[in-house]
Formats: structure tokens, sequence, C-alpha cells
């Protein structure tokens, strides 16, 4: 009877890239060493220890040729049972497994162990098999893109996105990290607090522009996945919008935004009005006089110039995402990545098998992924199911109304909630007016204390800024002049400019402001 975990590691090594692998005969050798993987497989029959120094560089798709195929998958299956290895245990496994005619029979078997004489350098011999099983999926995957290019009915945009999945895998299941000792950790530790000692700000992050905030995050982490939560009008998209300007504008930190719900011209034109602080109707219906015009232009000229990206493809799937998000990286070495927001994107439904929740879990999976691959926060927006609204009480949301799927909060490494108490006609908490002010509830912290941060929230310039508790909350321009308080990201002397304009990374154009509406 065939063992049935051989036939897994068998199956296993069968499977392919989104390409078929087919090869195509070119004329020459595909890149082998089949004098190394003899003497690999001899050594490991010889000495019992050996399969440890290279059973995470080798696996049976490293080889070749079909009979050491075979006969590593069975060393395999004996080291998985904790059974000997040796050339009578690996004989007899073949043949209870019906391989070893594949293998060429018990004397070839046998010839191996004469191949070699120890297993001193099995580790660098197990790692040139390795760097050619990497070149013959190249070849691979070469083979196939240039044959679907040839074809008339194939989707470009498809087969860029197949290829770069393609060489993406390869690099993910070769290239592994190892582990490291306490001491290489600890100097790296110690290096990284020595960096950390010049920081006056106590900032390790992304600035979020707020001060309160920053104070317990000491910034948005790199590597962290970051859920920013709330029901319909809370301002989720100004908070984003906010952090992100004064990331780009007062730390020139490169950020991107990917707007799945608001196009690109909506988005800028939300921008400006917090930037030149301009009522968002006044923007909406173009009625602006002519010293708004010239607090406009006066106004955004840094904003102009600030390294923010935005992109606003629709329905954008995990791989655009992935891709894309590796391209900014590479060009403009991004810091942080907003999405808005995370229920509008589409995952795998290959795997999903139609199911809403499991889709989400995936682009979750997806998203931390990317946040660990390019070292930099990844900001999702989310959607609150209704349960909010139907509770009693304050409604101050929750991690059970986490909307579709349980494994945003697992995968989280930071669940926020965005409240704001006047929205439910909450006028006052703990004696104090609820007038313009927003919480940032944070419910979940990996890396740090549970607390609620309280902003100011000025809606007609669609932007939240710090909260000074000695100024009167005033809904006019009153309240700050024509200057940004504090830590809210744009206060200062501005550079005299022309128009703003930032680039659509979705078309590609430029987008002048002021000819859409900011919805709010």
């Amino acid at each position: 009877m065939i063992n049935e975990e051989s036939q897994k590691r068998t199956t296993a090594a069968r499977r392919k890239s989104p390409f078929t692998g087919t090869q195509v005969n070119t004329g020459k050798i595909p890149p082998q060493a089949v004098e190394l993987e003899e003497a690999v497989l001899g050594a490991l029959m010889l000495e019992k220890d050996a399969l440890t120094e290279v059973v995470d560089i080798l696996k049976p798709e490293s080889f070749y040729k079909d009979a050491h195929k075979a006969i590593y998958t069975a060393i395999l299956d004996l080291f998985s049972e904790s059974s000997p290895i040796d050339l009578l245990t690996v004989t007899n496994q073949l043949r209870k497994s019906g391989q070893l005619e594949i293998a060429g029979g018990a004397f070839k078997v046998a010839e191996l162990t004469s191949k070699v004489s120890s297993a001193a350098n099995i580790e660098y011999h197990a790692r040139i098999i390795t760097e050619q099983a990497m070149k013959r999926e190249m070849i691979s995957i070469a083979s196939e893109i240039q044959r679907d290019a040839f074809e008339e009915t194939t989707d470009v945009f498809e087969l860029l996105d197949k290829m770069e999945q393609s060489l993406f895998e390869i690099s993910e299941k070769n290239i592994r990290k190892n582990y490291s000792d306490m001491r290489s950790i600890m100097k790296e530790a110690i290096l990284e607090l020595e960096a950390k000692k010049g920081q006056k700000d106590g900032l390790t992050g992304v600035p979020s522009g707020f001060t309160a905030l920053d104070r317990v995050t000491s910034g948005w982490q790199k590597s962290d996945l970051v859920i920013i939560a709330a029901r319909p009008a809370m301002g989720k998209t100004a908070f984003v919008l906010s952090t992100l300007r004064n990331a780009a504008v007062d730390h020139q930190r490169p950020v991107v935004i990917f707007s799945l719900e608001m196009s690109s011209v909506q988005l800028v034109n939300r921008l400006i009005s917090a930037e030149a602080e301009l009522d968002s109707e006044k923007i909406k219906k173009g009625t602006l006089a002519d010293y708004e015009w010239e607090q406009l232009v006066h106004k955004t000229s840094k904003l102009a110039k600030a390294p923010l990206f935005v992109d606003d493809t629709p329905a954008l799937s995990v791989l655009e995402l992935r891709a894309k998000c590796r391209k900014l990286k590479a060009q403009h070495d991004i810091q942080m990545i907003v999405i808005d927001y995370l229920q509008l994107m589409s995952g795998d439904s290959k795997n999903s098998g139609g199911n809403r929740e499991q889709e989400i879990a995936s682009i979750s999976r997806a998203l931390k992924k990317i946040a660990k691959e390019l070292s930099v926060p990844v900001i999702a927006l989310s959607q609150l199911s209704r349960a909010v609204e139907t509770r009693g009480g304050d409604k101050r949301p929750q991690l059970s109304d986490l909307r579709e799927s349980g494994a945003i909060e697992q995968d989280a490494d930071m669940v926020m909630f965005l409240y704001r108490p006047e929205y439910y006609g909450i006028t006052e908490d703990e004696g104090m007016s609820t007038a313009g002010v927003g919480e940032v509830i944070i419910a979940k912290h990996r890396n740090g204390s549970l607390e609620t941060v309280k902003l100011r929230f000025i809606g007609k310039y669609t932007k939240f800024a710090d909260l000074d508790l000695n100024v009167p909350y005033q809904p006019s321009e009153a309240l700050y002049g024509n200057k940004f308080p504090t830590g809210s990201g744009g206060g200062g002397n501005f550079e005299s400019g022309g128009m703003i304009r930032l680039q659509s990374k979705a078309n590609g154009e430029d987008l002048p402001g002021g000819d859409e509406p900011a919805p709010f």
C-alpha cells in the first residue's frame, strides 16, 4: 500500500505556480547539478543527523531527476515517522511506497552511498541544488509568458499579475529567513535603541500628527496592520486624510492611499478644504470669492509638493494592491499605506468558496503580509455592523461590532474606533461639551496600552486636529483663524506657489482641485 504521506509529497512536488510549468525545447540542457544531487542523497543515507542540515533548504521538487525526487521523498517519510535513515530503511520505504523501480532499483540506491565519503559539505551542496531548481522554475515561467504573450486573446494585465505572482512564489519558497541567536538579536536591539535615543519627540514610527495619539502609539509602527473602524458619518476618511497629510507635508514621509470609495479628485478636494481652511460646501459649489482663491493657492503650495500618492482603482484586488505597493516601495520608498476601505476590496474568490466572511479573512491576512513584506504600516478602514445603532447606552463601538469577519480582529496589530457622541445626540460627557469632539478608541493594541484619545473634529473643513480644551469650540473660521492648531499638521508659514496638482496613480492624469464635490 502506498504511503499516504508519500503521496502528499509527490503531489506537492508536481504542483506548479499559476503557470503550468511546461518547458519549451530551446536546444539547451536545463540548469542542473545531478552529481551534487547524488552526493547529497548518499550523505543523507550515511549520516543520521545530516537531514537536519538541509531539510529546510531542499524540497522533493528541488531535484532534477525523478529518481532522486522519489528517494528524497522516502527519506522525508522516514524522518516524519522518526525512523532511522540509512541504505536499508530507505530501500525498504521505496519498496513499500511502490517507488523503488522509479528510483532505479536497490542497486542504484546503494550506488549513491559510494558517491560521497561524508556529509561535511552537504549544506553547501544543497544550496547549489536549490539555485539550479530556481533557475529551472524561472525558465519555465519565462517560456509560459512568451507563449501566452503571442496569444491574441491574452489579457496583458492578467498576464503581468500571474508573472509577478509566480516570481514572488519562487522567492517565498526558497528564500527563508533563518533563526538568529540571542547575541545577534541583542546587538540589533541595542543599535535600534541607540538610534531612538536621539529622537526627543519619542516617535519611532510614522507620525500621525496628533500629539495625544502619538504619545500612546509612538507613531504608526512598521509591519503593523492597523484597522480603523466606524459607522458611516463618523469621519473615517477625514481622519486618515488628516494623518496622511501630516506625515507627507510636515514630515516628508512618502505615503499612499488606495481609495475604493471616492474618486481621487474628491479626495483632493477634501485635502484642499482642510489645508486652505475653506468651507467644503463652497468648494463643492465653486462659489469661492477672489480672496478665497488667493488663500487656496497660497496655503496649498506645500501640499502640492508633498510625497502623497492617490490610487482610485475601483474593486482593487489583493494581487493588484501587492503589485502596486511593491512598485511604490521600490520607486518612492513609501512609508505608509492606507486602504479606504477594506470591505470594497476583492479577494481570492477561488479559495473563499463564495463565502464573504472567508474572503474578508483572506484580505486581512494579505494586508498583514504586505505590511511585513514591505516593513511599513498598513492602515485599513473598515465598516462596523448595524449592531452599534440598535444597542442602547452611548453606542460606543466594540470589537464584536467589526463587520463580516472576526479574522480582522485577529490579524490586526491595532484596532481603533472613531466615535462622535454629538452624532447620537449626546451633548455632554463627564460634564464637558461633546460639540466638535471626536474620540479615537484604541480597542486592541498588541504593543501598547488601550486608551481613548479625544480630537477636535472640524466638519466644515472635513478634518481632525488636536483638541485644545482651553479654546471653546466654534464651528467657524474663528476657531483657528488662518493657522492649524499645534500638532494638527499644517501650521506655520507657507511658501508661495501655484495651484495644487496631485497625480492619480490609477489613470496618470493631473488633478486640479475645486471642481468636484467633497462629500462628508
